[in-house]
C-alpha cells in the first residue's frame, strides 16, 4: 500500500517492538508533567529544546525507557483531535528509514484514537513516482497505542480513509502524458472493482448522442476524446442519496486562451475533483454507508489544435442551455455544469461538485482554505463536517447583484468576464447554481440543495504542513465522508 498499514494495541509503548517511537506531547512544565512512565524525558526535553509547539518534532534517546529511537513531536497546549492528526501525521511523515513505528499520545481522550491513526495513514502517504533512486522509505507500519477499546472495523475504517486519500493523491500526481481522458476511466473502473458499485462509462459518441455539449466542445481540440464517467454506490438501506460531480481536466492548457508557460505548469493536477469525487465513493462503499453516493466524472483534456472551441464559440449544453465561450480557458465549469444537469436528472437530496476551477479562489483565500458556495443550510451542514475531520474551509456569497454579469448577448450565458477579475470565483458559481435542478418539474420549486467545492487553492500544497506532504492534499476527501455520515445521523 502507499501507506503504512495500521494496527492498535492496549499494551504500553515500551513494550512495543517498532524500529522507533513515536511520542505526541504537549508543552511540559508547572501545569503538564512528564509521563511517570518515561523517567528523564522531561530533562531530555528541555535540553533539546521541545516546547511543545504544534507539530515540533525532536528526535531523542532514552536508553534508560527504550533501545529504539524516539521522536518526540508537539500538539499544542489543548491538543484536540485535529491536533493530535497533526502532530503524529507530521512525525510520521518526517521520520523515514524505520520499517514500523509505535505511537502514543498519553494526553489524548480514549476517542481520539481515530485520529492519529488518520494522522499517520495521511502522513505516511508516499508516491512511487519515476526516479531512479527511490526516497528513504516512510514506515510501513504504524501501530497506535492507546487505551481505547478499537475494534477491526475501526482499523478497517481508516484504512478506507487512507485508501481513498491515497487514491485522490496518485491519480493527480501522475503525469497526464499517462492519464488521459480513456485511461482515468479504466482506473475509475479499478479503483472499485469489487466493491457493490456500478460504473458506467460514456465515450465521445455516447456524449454526442445524448447532448453533452460543454463535455464535448472542452475535449474537442485534443487527440484525446472525452469522458464522462457514472460511479454509483446504492446499498439497499440508503436513506438519503447524495451526487457528486467533480472536474476532471486531465491537462489544462487553456485551450485557445493559451496559458502563459508558469501558470501551465501543475495543470495535470486540474482533474483533482474528479479523483475526489471518485475516492469518496470508493470510501463510501468501503465503508458500508447507508446512503447512497452517485458521482459523475467530466472528464476531458483541453488542448489547443484546429478543431478546439474559439473564443466567441456557442456550445449547448446538456439541458439545452446555450454558452458563448468568451474564454476557453474558463473551460471547468462547461464540464461541470453537464455533470450537475446529469446528477439533477437523478433527483438527488444534495448535490456537491468539486473543482479545481479558480485562481481567484487562491487570491481570497489563499491555499488552505477551500471556498464553499451554495444553498446557506447544505453549505452550513458541509461547514460542520468539515470542522469536525480538521479540513479548512469557508463560505462565500452568490450575490445576486452579480447575475447580470451571466448574460450573452448573443447566447443565454456566457462563461467567463474578459477583463473584469472582480469576484471571479463567486462569478463560476453562480454559473454553475443555473445548472442545479428543481426539486419537481414546477419551474418555481426549489433548486436542490447544492454546494460547489473550489479547491484550486487547498487541492495541492508546496509547503508541507502537518500531517500534508507537499504536493497534491486530498482536500474535502475526509469532510465529504464526514459529510455523508452526517446526512444520515
Amino acid at each position: 500500500m502507499p501507506f503504512p498499514e495500521i494496527a492498535h494495541s492496549s499494551a504500553p509503548v515500551t513494550e512495543s517492538d517498532a524500529d522507533a517511537l513515536v511520542l505526541a506531547l504537549p508543552p511540559l512544565g508547572d501545569t503538564v508533567a512528564a509521563p511517570a512512565e518515561w523517567p528523564g524525558i522531561g530533562e531530555m526535553l528541555q535540553a533539546v529544546g521541545f516546547t511543545g509547539a504544534r507539530g515540533s518534532v525532536h528526535r531523542v534517546f532514552l536508553p534508560a525507557v527504550a533501545a529504539v529511537p524516539v521522536i518526540v513531536v508537539g500538539t499544542g497546549p489543548e491538543p484536540d483531535a485535529n491536533a493530535l492528526r497533526d502532530a503524529v501525521g507530521a512525525a510520521v511523515r518526517m521520520t523515514t528509514g524505520f520499517a514500523s513505528l509505535a505511537v502514543a499520545a498519553p494526553f489524548a481522550a480514549a476517542d481520539d484514537w481515530s485520529a492519529l491513526a488518520e494522522g499517520a495513514v495521511i502522513g505516511g502517504y508516499r508516491f512511487a513516482g519515476y526516479k531512479r533512486e527511490a526516497p528513504k522509505p516512510r514506515a510501513e507500519r504504524v501501530t497506535i497505542h492507546t487505551d481505547a477499546a478499537a475494534t477491526a472495523d475501526d482499523v478497517a475504517a481508516v484504512t478506507a480513509l487512507g485508501r481513498a486519500i491515497a487514491l485522490v493523491k496518485d491519480l493527480v500526481s501522475i503525469p497526464a502524458e499517462w492519464l488521459s481522458p480513456a485511461d482515468l476511466a479504466e482506473r475509475a473502473v479499478d479503483a472499485v472493482a469489487g466493491l457493490p458499485v456500478e460504473v458506467e462509462i460514456l465515450d465521445e459518441a455516447a456524449l454526442e448522442s445524448q447532448g453533452f455539449g460543454g463535455v464535448l466542445g472542452v475535449g474537442q481540440g485534443s487527440d484525446r476524446p472525452p469522458r464522462v464517467v457514472r460511479v454509483d454506490y446504492a446499498p439497499a438501506d440508503a436513506e438519503r442519496h447524495v451526487a457528486l460531480v467533480g472536474k476532471g481536466i486531465t491537462f489544462d492548457t487553456g485551450g485557445l486562451s493559451l496559458k502563459p508557460p508558469a501558470s501551465m505548469v501543475g495543470m495535470k493536477y486540474d482533474m483533482a475533483g474528479a479523483a475526489t469525487v471518485l475516492g469518496v465513493v470508493q470510501a463510501a462503499a468501503a465503508l458500508h454507508l447507508p446512503v447512497r453516493v452517485s458521482a459523475w466524472l467530466c472528464v476531458a483534456d483541453n488542448m489547443p489544435s484546429g478543431r478546439a472551441t474559439r473564443p466567441g464559440d456557442v456550445l449547448r449544453l446538456l439541458d439545452g442551455t446555450t454558452v458563448e465561450v468568451l474564454n476557453t480557458d474558463a473551460e471547468g465549469r462547461l464540464v461541470l455544469a453537464d455533470g450537475l444537469v446529469a446528477a439533477s436528472r437523478t433527483q438527488p437530496d444534495t448535490i456537491v461538485d468539486v473543482a479545481t476551477l479558480t485562481g481567484a479562489i487562491i487570491v481570497a483565500l489563499g491555499n488552505r482554505h477551500t471556498g464553499v458556495m451554495g444553498e446557506d443550510d447544505a453549505v452550513a451542514r458541509y461547514l460542520a463536517a468539515a470542522e469536525r475531520a480538521g479540513e479548512a474551509a469557508w463560505h462565500l456569497p452568490l450575490p445576486a447583484h452579480m447575475e447580470e454579469e451571466l448574460d450573452s448577448p448573443i447566447a443565454d450565458l456566457q462563461n467567463a468576464k474578459i477583463g473584469d477579475p472582480a469576484g471571479g470565483s463567486l462569478f463560476a458559481g453562480l454559473f454553475l447554481r443555473r445548472f442545479v435542478g428543481r426539486t419537481g418539474e414546477d419551474a418555481d420549486a426549489p433548486r436542490i440543495p447544492w454546494i460547489h467545492l473550489d479547491i484550486a487553492g487547498s487541492g495541492t500544497t508546496k509547503t508541507p504542513y502537518g500531517a500534508t506532504d507537499k504536493g497534491p492534499t486530498a482536500a474535502t476527501v475526509r469532510s465529504l465522508i464526514e459529510f455523508l455520515r452526517g446526512s444520515v445521523r
